[in-house]
């Protein structure tokens, strides 16, 4: 996939509104980052960004930056115990958004983190995709209330670095995480990976869902298995074209309730995704978040361990962008100025499982009569 973005900018420490780690703040006001203790295994697992309220050239009409916060605690050892956490901090609902990298790089980037297997492999063992899906799924199932999670594709030779897909033909979103795997090992078997990487569409079509719901709290997650596309022609202070698209819809989302998990899995390499943020330019409020997925679930610890710490290193910045969204009067706030995204339709229809107790009704017998007739007539 190649370097990211040339060399980063200085952080600037006056303005830093986190420790290393990353961790979120709470919503006790201080002047001065609280020294709490922290364990090093989930601080060397998420990089906090900084950027969006310190600028060296910012306008004086610039928001004035977010209060500090106390520090949350990483002693989880189960996702019930990172939900109840979020939940403390003040996340009171939020609404999901999947992203699916299908780029070609997948089929190789799985060689030390996978056992030299595509991470789209679908078979006994769940493949990371999967298991990325599961904890966080599991972990702001809490937060949804009509568990409804439009679910999209991205990198296939169908839409390349210009458009998404849809898990569901009809554009429905999925019921519950549980669909969204029934419908991604559905999908997996029949698409053809491409490329290039960008992340720009699938940011684009989450905006459009927020507008949609008329500002309603978003947490859109990308799993990706590689960085945004870049050629090695290109100098340090020269961006792509798919670095300069997916850079100008990370600004665009800041605009709306909307908060941005990128989780890496495979490989990588991550080295410059973990200081992305330092590229983004001032931003209404931070909104973007890189989790190494493979470096967490590798740790010597237990199952449930490593999925607590991984929950965690993915949302705990999700409390403080939703308290960023109320402070900054974004909830509820229709811009109409976002983009009208239809995305290509599911590769592979996938049919809801019809419960036993529900009898089909007459209309639908004849329907499905008349389909499998045509069927039997072509064949």
């Amino acid at each position: 996939m190649g370097n990211l973005l040339g060399k980063s900018k200085k952080r600037n420490p006056q303005n830093s509104r986190s420790d290393k780690g990353g961790r979120i703040l709470s919503n006790i006001p201080v002047h001065e980052p609280i020294p709490l203790p922290l364990t090093q295994q989930v601080a060397s697992m998420s990089k906090k960004s900084n950027f969006g309220t310190h600028n060296s050239g910012q306008s004086s009409n610039t928001k004035k930056p977010l209060k500090k916060y106390a520090l949350i605690q990483d002693n989880f050892t189960t996702l019930e115990q990172v939900t109840a956490a979020l939940r403390k901090e003040g996340l009171e609902s939020s609404n999901l958004i999947l992203g699916i990298d299908f780029t070609k790089s997948n089929e190789w980037t799985g060689q030390v983190s996978f056992n030299k297997r595509s991470l789209h492999a679908i078979g006994d063992t769940p493949n990371p995709y999967e298991k990325a899906i599961s904890i966080v799924g599991k972990t702001l199932a809490p937060f949804d209330e009509d568990n409804l999670i439009p679910c999209f594709g991205f990198g296939d030779a169908t839409t390349h670095d210009q458009e998404v897909f849809s898990f569901h033909s009809d554009h429905s979103p999925c019921h519950g995480f549980e669909e969204v795997l029934a419908c991604y090992k559905n999908i997996v078997p029949n698409l053809k990976l491409s490329g290039p990487t960008s992340y720009a569409p699938v940011i684009e079509a989450a905006i459009d869902i927020v507008e949609k719901s008329h500002g309603q709290f978003h947490v859109l997650v990308i799993i990706a298995d590689g960085q945004v596309t870049r050629s090695v022609d290109y100098d340090d202070n020269e961006l792509s074209p798919q670095e300069e698209k997916t850079i100008k819809a990370i600004a665009d989302a800041s605009k709306y309730p909307l908060a941005i998990v990128l989780i890496g899995v495979g490989d990588g390499p991550w080295e410059d995704m973990e200081k992305f943020d330092d590229k983004l330019p001032t931003r209404d409020f931070d909104n973007f978040q890189f989790v190494n997925f493979t470096k967490i679930m590798s740790k010597n610890t237990s199952e449930t361990e490593k999925e607590a710490a991984f929950a965690l290193a993915a949302l705990m910045e999700i409390p403080f962008q939703y308290k960023a969204c109320v402070e900054f009067k974004k909830l509820g706030r229709v811009t109409g100025r976002a983009k009208r995204i239809v995305p290509k339709p599911s590769p592979v229809p996938y049919s809801r499982p019809v419960p036993s107790n529900s009898p089909a009704s007459t209309t639908d017998d004849h329907n499905q009569s008349y389909i499998i007739a045509i069927f039997w007539f072509v064949a």
